[in-house]
C-alpha cells in the first residue's frame, strides 16, 4: 500500500472508533436512566477502576502503551460522567415554574450559573449592563426586573456585589438570595443586614471556572450568614450534581482562601513576572524545558488568561491576603538565603520539611 492507501485506510478506522464512542454514548444515556430509576449514583470509582484496569490489560495483549489506552478511556468516562450528570441535573430539577434573576449573568461565572438553573427549569433573566447572549432574557439594570424572583444569583464583581447587595435589602425583595464572589469580608455587612431584614440569603463560593462541564470532584462552599434554610435551600440546587458540598464558617473562609487562591495566584503572577523580566526568550526555554517547568508554565499561562481586576481584587481585598504574600516572600527569601550561604544541610532540611507536609494529603 502506498502513503495515500495507508492514509485512506486509517481514515476508515477512525471513523470506526468515532461510530464506537457514539455507540459508546447511546448505552450511557440508558445506563443514566436506570441509575435515576433505582437511586443509583452517578459515579461509581470501584466500575471506574475495573474499566481502566481492562484497558491497560487489553493494551498489553496488544502491545499497545497501557497509559493511551488509560487516557482514552478516562476521556470516555469524563465525558460519560458529564453527560449523565447533565441528565440527572435535568431529570430532578426544581426550578419548572418558576423564576430565577442573574445578575451579571452576561460574565463567564453569571452565564454559568444561568445555564445551570436553566437546566433544572428554572426561566432565567440575566440582568448586566452588558448585552447577554440570546439564549436568555435581558435587561441592562437588576432594578428594572419585578420582585418576585424565586431565586436571585449576585455574579457580578466583588466590589459591584456589595453595592448590590446593599440596594437589594432597599429594594424589598423576596426569594432565595446569593453571591458567588470569591471573598466574602467585603459582603459581610451587606449579608448581615439581608438576614436581619428577613431575606432568605445566604453565600455561595463555587472552587471552579466558568468552563467547568462535570462538576464531580469539584467544591462548591456554601457559607452561613444567619439564614439556615436559605443555606439548605442553596445546597438543594447542587444535589443532583457530583459536586462537593462543603458547609463552612463565613468567617473562615477569607483567611483559608489567602492560602488556597491568594497564594497559589501570587506565585504564579511571581512566575511568569520573573521569566518576562529576565530578558529570556520563552521559546528557547521551552526547548530546554523540563516536566516540572512544563507543569508550572501550563498553570502559569492559565493563571495569566484570567481577569485580572478580579485577581487583583482577590489579592487586594482580603483583609488576611497580605499573611499569605508576605508568607510567600518569607519562604523565597529563605531559599535564596540559604542557597547563597552554600547550606546544603538547610537545603534539604527545606525540602524534607516540604515533603512530610504534602504527604499529609488526602
Amino acid at each position: 500500500m502506498d502513503l495515500d492507501e495507508l492514509r485512506a485506510r486509517l481514515s476508515v478506522i477512525d471513523r470506526q472508533i468515532i461510530d464506537l464512542a457514539a455507540e459508546r454514548q447511546s448505552v450511557v444515556d440508558a445506563i443514566g436512566e436506570f441509575k435515576r430509576a433505582t437511586g443509583m449514583a452517578t459515579r461509581d470509582f470501584s466500575r471506574e477502576k475495573n474499566v481502566l484496569d481492562a484497558a491497560r490489560a487489553q493494551a498489553i495483549d496488544l502491545g499497545l502503551p497501557t497509559e493511551l489506552a488509560a487516557s482514552l478511556m478516562q476521556l470516555l468516562i469524563h465525558s460519560s460522567l458529564t453527560k449523565q450528570e447533565r441528565a440527572r441535573v435535568r431529570a430532578e430539577g426544581r426550578g419548572h415554574g418558576k423564576r430565577a434573576l442573574v445578575i451579571g449573568g452576561s460574565g463567564k461565572m453569571g452565564h454559568w450559573f444561568a445555564e445551570f438553573l436553566d437546566s433544572q427549569g428554572y426561566a432565567v433573566t440575566i440582568a448586566d449592563p452588558v448585552k447577554a447572549a440570546p439564549d436568555f432574557p435581558w435587561v441592562p439594570d437588576w432594578q428594572q426586573t419585578s420582585p418576585d424572583f424565586d431565586i436571585t444569583v449576585v455574579a457580578a464583581p466583588i466590589n459591584a456585589t456589595g453595592q448590590i447587595l446593599e440596594a437589594f435589602g432597599a429594594a424589598g425583595r423576596g426569594g432565595l438570595v446569593f453571591d458567588v464572589a470569591s471573598l466574602k469580608s467585603p459582603l459581610l455587612p451587606a449579608l448581615r443586614k439581608l438576614a436581619a431584614r428577613g431575606v432568605r440569603v445566604t453565600s455561595l463560593h463555587p472552587m471552579f471556572g466558568p468552563d467547568t462541564e462535570l462538576l464531580s470532584g469539584r467544591h462548591v462552599l456554601f457559607l452561613e450568614v444567619g439564614v439556615p434554610d436559605a443555606t439548605r435551600e442553596a445546597v438543594a440546587l447542587f444535589e443532583s450534581t457530583m459536586a462537593q458540598q462543603i458547609e463552612m464558617s463565613v468567617d473562615d473562609h477569607d483567611r483559608l482562601i489567602a492560602f488556597v487562591l491568594g497564594l497559589s495566584h501570587a506565585l504564579n503572577i511571581a512566575f511568569f513576572t520573573a521569566l518576562a523580566d529576565s530578558g529570556e526568550a520563552l521559546p528557547r526555554l521551552e526547548e530546554l524545558s523540563s516536566t516540572t517547568f512544563d507543569a508550572q508554565l501550563e498553570v502559569a499561562a492559565k493563571v495569566a488568561e484570567e481577569n485580572p481586576q478580579l485577581y487583583f481584587e482577590i489579592q487586594h481585598d482580603n483583609p488576611h491576603g497580605r499573611d499569605a504574600l508576605l508568607a510567600l516572600a518569607s519562604a523565597v527569601d529563605r531559599v535564596r538565603n540559604v542557597v547563597e550561604a552554600g547550606d546544603r544541610a538547610a537545603f534539604v532540611k527545606l525540602m524534607e520539611n516540604g515533603r512530610d507536609y504534602l504527604a499529609r494529603r488526602k
